[in-house]
């Protein structure tokens, strides 16, 4: 038997010797598992695609998109109807709103799939150039667009405020439930508060509503 009494090992010696060791049992581990990233890619699903039907500005469109399509995109895209703006993409700036069925939406948070046989009216459904919408004319006489992008949003939102307010529907700023709402300052600015206006025209805005709704009240 050796005699090991005269064998002195130091504590950094020995983590040395530890480390090295796990080194060389380590490195068949991952040759080991190198095939595996020679796997085949996985492949990317072809996508759906349907056909619906809808009416839009009062014409019947059928439409074949992938599933994922957005309302605001078959609208641009397919049909080419491009006054409705794609803004924030994420439903925060109201420049993508639009009527379906007689309510304002954010068209860019709704698949288009999903409005089979609705009515949708966008901005060149409300009036031309040459016959405009009462709501698209007091907005030219107030001033209340700069750039202009947000505006067919801002339009269509308003055109939508005042049904609601017909219909009795309240606002977070209604004092009573019970009652029909009061056609305000107030009112408007928190029913119009989901279409951003980054050109600061909000106070020409509320006055062209104020004055279509006086004409319709």
């Amino acid at each position: 038997m050796n005699d090991l009494s005269d064998i002195s090992v130091s504590r950094r010696n020995l983590l040395i010797a530890g480390a090295l060791s796990a080194t060389t049992t380590a490195v068949p581990l991952r040759a080991a598992e190198a095939p595996s990233a020679t796997a085949p890619p996985a492949t990317t699903p072809p996508p759906s695609i349907t056909k619906f039907t809808f009416q839009v500005n009062g014409k019947q469109q059928t439409l074949e998109v992938d599933t994922r399509t957005t309302l605001l995109d078959a609208l641009r895209e397919h049909l080419h109807l491009t006054g409705t703006k794609k803004g924030c993409d994420h439903g925060q700036c109201g420049a993508c709103t639009v009527l379906v069925d007689g309510r304002r939406i954010n068209s860019c948070l709704t698949l288009a799939v999903m409005h089979e046989g609705s009515k949708v009216t966008t901005i060149e459904g409300l009036g031309t150039p040459d016959n405009l919408h009462a709501m698209q004319a007091a907005f030219v006489k107030h001033d209340g667009y700069q750039c202009g992008y947000c505006t067919p949003g801002q339009i269509c939102s308003a055109v939508a405020v005042l049904d609601e307010i017909r219909q009795g529907i309240p606002s977070h700023v209604s004092a009573d439930l019970n009652t029909k709402p009061l056609l305000n300052e107030a009112e408007l600015r928190e029913r119009m508060s989901g279409n951003i206006c980054r050109c600061g025209a909000y106070s020409n805005i509320i006055d062209a509503i104020t004055e279509v709704a006086g004409r319709t009240a």
